[in-house]
C-alpha cells in the first residue's frame, strides 16, 4: 500500500516497517558495542551505509561506486578486528530469554560449574563472591576489577576464590557463561535492618543487588554458608548444592521443567 512519494521513489508501509525494524536492529546492537572501539566503528559503517543510500538516491553514479567500496572493506574489517566483541553479542542474543523460551536453550553446564566450585570452595573453607549479571550494565565494577574474558569452568573459579591468589578478596562478574572480571569491589549495603554480624561479602552482595538487577552468590567463610542476593532481599540455602542449582536454574536460564 503507497503512502507517498519522494521524487521517484515509492513508500509503502513494508518499507516504513522495514526501515524501522533495521533502524531497532542498527540501535541495540550499537547500545551493546556502546563505548567500545567497536562501537565507534559501527557508527563509521551506519554513516556509509546511509552516504550510500543518499548517492544512490540522487544518481551519483562514480561516488556510489566509492562509496560502497568502502562498505565492503569497513564490514570486513569489523568482522576481524573485533571477533571477540562479536562473539559475546551472539552468546548475549542466545541467552536472551525470548530466544531460550523459543528454542529451549539451557546453560547447564554452567549452572553447574558454579554448583561444583561453590561446593569445593565450602569443602576448603573459603569464601567467594559471584555476580551473575542480567539486563542492568556493571562495566564500573568491572573495569575497577581485574579483567578476565574467560569461560566459566570450575577449577578457574575455585583458584580465583583460594586466599593465597591476589583476586580473591572481591567478586568475580559472570556475563553470559563469560568471568568477564574478577576481584570486583562491590558497594555496600546502607540498610540499617540487617543482621550487625553479616559479614563483608553479604554486605557487598546486598547492596549491588539494591541497585541493580543482578543476582549475587554468596560462600560465607565463617559459617560454610550459600546465599543469594536478589532485589535487596538475602536467601539463606544452608549448604544445600540441589536448592543453589534450582535457584540458578529458575533465576537465570529457562529450566527444562521438573
Amino acid at each position: 500500500m503507497e503512502i507517498f512519494k519522494i521524487g521517484f521513489l515509492t513508500v509503502t508501509l513494508l518499507d516504513i516497517i522495514d526501515l524501522l525494524l533495521v533502524s531497532w536492529l542498527f540501535y541495540k546492537v550499537y547500545q551493546y558495542f556502546k563505548g567500545t572501539r567497536a562501537g565507534q566503528m559501527l557508527v563509521g559503517l551506519i554513516i556509509l551505509l546511509i552516504a550510500s543510500f543518499v548517492f544512490n538516491s540522487l544518481g551519483f553514479s562514480a561516488t556510489s561506486w566509492l562509496v560502497n567500496q568502502f562498505e565492503t572493506v569497513w564490514v570486513v574489517a569489523f568482522v576481524i578486528l573485533f571477533q571477540p566483541e562479536i562473539r559475546r553479542m551472539l552468546i548475549y542474543i542466545g541467552q536472551n530469554r525470548f530466544f531460550r523460551s523459543i528454542f529451549r536453550l539451557d546453560s547447564a553446564k554452567s549452572i553447574e560449574e558454579i554448583v561444583d566450585a561453590t561446593s569445593q570452595i565450602i569443602d576448603r573453607g573459603w569464601g567467594a563472591l559471584i555476580v551473575f549479571q542480567r539486563e542492568t550494565g556493571l562495566r564500573m565494577y568491572k573495569d575497577a576489577g581485574m579483567p578476565l574474558k574467560a569461560e566459566v569452568t570450575a577449577p578457574l573459579v575455585i583458584s580465583i576464590f583460594n586466599p593465597t591468589s591476589p583476586m580473591h578478596d572481591g567478586a568475580i562478574i559472570i556475563q553470559n557463561e563469560i568471568i568477564e572480571a574478577a576481584a570486583c569491589i562491590l558497594p555496600l549495603t546502607e540498610s540499617t535492618m540487617i543482621d550487625p554480624e553479616m559479614g563483608t561479602r553479604h554486605r557487598a552482595a546486598l547492596g549491588l543487588s539494591e541497585e541493580t538487577d543482578a543476582l549475587i552468590v554468596v560462600v560465607s567463610e565463617e559459617t560454610h554458608r550459600i546465599s543469594i542476593a536478589e532485589n535487596g532481599r538475602l536467601v539463606n540455602l544452608g549448604q544445600d548444592e540441589m536448592a543453589l542449582r534450582r535457584f540458578l536454574n529458575d533465576r537465570l536460564f529457562i529450566s527444562s521443567g521438573d
